[in-house]
């Protein structure tokens, strides 16, 4: 399942999706519709259109392409109404394929929208195609169709066809009959024309078309986010390029692979077999690598899934090679390999207990499959995909886009950097074609005209050199007999450039936990490690003095109305250190400012927390009474704090009852701390982020109210 469509819908709310409501042009997109005539479209107009229709967003801009590519508002809005009467009249629903069977029947002919798998009879020598929502089988197509279409064999294919129905006394003959068939995909374009018109973009203009079409709001991007979007791209645009990126649910990471392209293929990575993926020996039949341009596993992670282990060393051979075997004979195959999935701990705690390919199956958590992959996406930079990051500016029709990037996979823009920088001689030939083939891939997408400054390319070779010294600092966590490798490059002026990937920077204590100082300039900048705290005269660790804690105050306290200079920091935090798991009990956790006070706890507990330490809270309180709109908001409202909590390792349950009266905090540490007013203890601020209060809770006017610490013995 496409992670965009996991997003809870309350998240959405608000954000308008009918075309009624016209945005205003900015002048990028004008400038987009003024050199792609034709071939741009309004993003915002894929969601008016799609209502019930389960279709992957490539067809449905297939259609607006054909009649509403345009920035006439009247053009436009007669172009939705056309898609729209298509697609009630064409896309068979799974739920209405008898009706649409009866209207084939009565009519002698008609024209659906659906997908079309197509298969061999070798017992009868035919092809028979099979209709995935109007739910017929057995269908006979033509040799020539097959060989204009060979992607009908693997996987299925959207298509417009004209079926017809004849009726014969004969049982075995099928009824149905397949009068013509058009794969929903562009046949031709001007690429000469494409790269004519990027010459006219600067670099951020092009940057932000590249993610308006990919469905994205580019302001809500900062640079390095864009970049992460646009890597996704790579496996459409180069050859056999291997891509993994594993991260929180809901950014958006198998995506591009449902929705933008037909010449990718998503595919479950339970679902995954040796014939289905390669060959299958019994028949000979090639797999999904013979004909698609990308292959990508969702629900890659999971630790306990089964494995195939002839699967993992054919996949292995097939990632460095771009070969299989088939018997005595080898084959081989363009496809691209991505690998997506779930992460379910931080970054830091990753790094501090096993590495971050942790969560990948057994099999696949070895070092020889690892070092085949030459980028590694690090998915918790990803934001949760949310309902104003997506665009109503223009963008490219995805399956323009989409025949471009196909067209440029024979190309090579690896070398392009040589005139500028030179790379470490510490790199090995495979990390050296991985980086290649990322700034390969980065150059055709961004500056397919080949006019990029020295700083731009600059740009993309550190992009690139990153993400596969991601991939190699795991490997060697994993298996020590590989040599390190200073990752970094040479300028013409014979300057070393250091590569670090952003989470070596933010946790260096954990990155590297077993290296020492070194006392060589540059090796110390080529892996930091932090700060050490040495004596000037004999270069000896320096002893710290011992600090003395001051016992925790037990008993009750009272706090008057009005009164400030109150924090969670200084009421409730210090009895919260050193637990892993407090139990929170407080019935009204219902209104905005009781959930934004839960969440202050939670800023609180992540802040003095060490980063690599997971900590969990289980929330009991009650459900809202007054009406299901305040129940639905109540929820919505706890979601996204469960959702900010697991950033910072903090994980959020939450558990209704309805006979709650008293109000605490329980520590497994043996503290119980009894709140008489719950969490709800300060008076209204206004929210205004200039306001102090509603930033600092010290400043903060509270309710009367009491608290008592109890020390609990087992």
């Amino acid at each position: 399942m496409s992670e965009v469509s996991e997003v809870n819908p309350g998240i959405t709310a608000g954000v308008t999706t009918s075309a009624d409501a016209i945005p205003l042009q900015s002048g990028l997109d004008r400038k987009i519709n003024q050199l792609f005539p034709g071939v741009v479209v309004r993003k915002d107009l894929v969601k008016a259109v799609k209502g019930n229709a389960i279709v992957p967003s490539f067809v449905l801009e297939y259609l607006l392409g054909q009649y509403a590519a345009s920035d006439d508002e009247a053009t436009i809005q007669a172009g939705i109404d056309s898609v729209r009467k298509i697609l009630a009249d064409h896309y068979v629903n799974r739920n209405q394929s008898e009706l649409v069977k009866s209207t084939i029947k009565e009519r002698g002919r008609h024209r659906i929208i659906d997908k079309v798998t197509v298969t061999l009879n070798e017992k009868d020598d035919v092809y028979q195609a099979e209709f995935a929502n109007l739910g017929i089988k057995g269908v006979l197509v033509e040799s020539a169709t097959i060989k204009a279409h060979p992607k009908l064999l693997v996987g299925g294919v959207w298509c417009i066809c004209d079926i017809e129905y004849f009726h014969s006394d004969d049982a075995r003959m099928v009824p149905w009959i397949l009068g013509s068939i058009k794969p929903i995909q562009l046949s031709k374009f001007d690429f000469e024309g494409y790269l004519a018109a990027r010459s006219e973009f600067t670099t951020d203009e092009w940057t932000d078309l590249l993610v308006q079409s990919i469905g994205f709001n580019p302001e809500l991007f900062g640079r390095r986010a864009k970049l992460i979007q646009l890597v996704r791209l790579i496996p459409f645009v180069e050859r056999n390029y291997n891509l993994v990126e594993l991260g929180p649910k809901g950014t958006g990471k198998s995506h591009i692979f449902s929705e933008f392209s037909p010449h990718g293929m998503l595919i479950s990575g339970g679902e995954v077999t040796v014939p289905k993926l390669f060959v299958n020996n019994s028949n000979g039949r090639i797999g999904l690598v013979g004909y698609w341009d990308v292959v990508a596993f969702d629900e890659f992670a999971g630790k306990k899934k089964r494995t195939d282990k002839a699967l993992v060393d054919i996949m292995k051979n097939y990632m460095a090679n771009k070969s299989f075997s088939r018997g005595v004979e080898t084959l081989g195959a363009e496809a691209s390999m991505v690998f997506v999935g779930n992460t379910s701990h931080t970054v830091p705690y990753m790094l501090k207990h096993s590495d971050l390919f942790d969560e990948l199956p057994e099999s696949y958590h070895d070092s020889a499959y690892l070092d085949r992959l030459h980028h590694y996406i690090p998915g918790w930079e990803v934001d949760t995909i949310r309902g104003e990051m997506f665009s109503n500016g223009y963008g490219f029709v995805v399956d323009y886009i989409a025949e471009v990037l196909k067209s440029m996979r024979s190309a090579d823009y690896s070398d392009r950097y040589q005139q500028h920088f030179t790379l470490s001689s510490d790199i090995s030939t495979r990390d050296r074609d991985a980086i290649h083939k990322t700034f390969s891939g980065l150059m055709k997408i961004l500056y397919p005209h080949g006019e990029a400054s020295p700083e731009e390319v600059e740009e993309i070779l550190q992009f690139a050199i990153e993400g596969r010294k991601r991939v190699k600092d795991q490997i060697l966590r994993i298996d020590s007999t590989m040599a390190a490798v200073k990752f970094g490059y040479l300028d013409k002026a014979g300057t070393w450039h250091s590569i670090s990937t952003l989470e070596e920077d933010e946790y260096p204590e954990y990155y590297y936990p077993e290296r020492q100082v070194s006392t060589d300039p540059e090796e110390a900048a080529a892996y930091p490690t932090g700060p050490a705290a040495t004596s000037a005269e004999d270069d000896q660790p320096i002893t710290p003095e011992p600090v003395t804690e001051k016992p925790l105050f037990a008993g009750h306290q009272e706090f008057q109305e009005n009164q400030r200079g109150v924090s969670f920091e200084t009421l409730l935090v210090p009895y919260l250190r050193g637990a892993t798991q407090i139990t929170i009990t407080d019935p009204y956790i219902r209104q905005f400012h009781q959930a934004r006070n839960l969440m202050e706890l939670i800023e609180c507990i992540a802040v003095t927390k060490d980063a690599a330490d997971e900590f969990h809270v289980q929330l009991h309180t009650s459900e809202a009474t007054d009406g299901v709109d305040k129940q639905r908001k109540q929820l919505e409202l706890l979601l996204k704090v469960k959702q900010a909590a697991a950033v910072a390792g903090i994980k959020v349950d939450v558990n209704f009852f309805s006979n709650i009266h008293d109000r605490s905090i329980v520590t497994d540490t043996g503290w119980r701390i009894v709140l008489g007013r719950g969490l709800d203890i300060f008076q209204y601020v206004n929210g205004d982020s200039f306001d102090l209060p509603s930033r600092l809770q010290t400043y903060r006017q509270v309710k009367a109210f009491g608290i008592t610490y109890i020390r609990e013995t087992s």
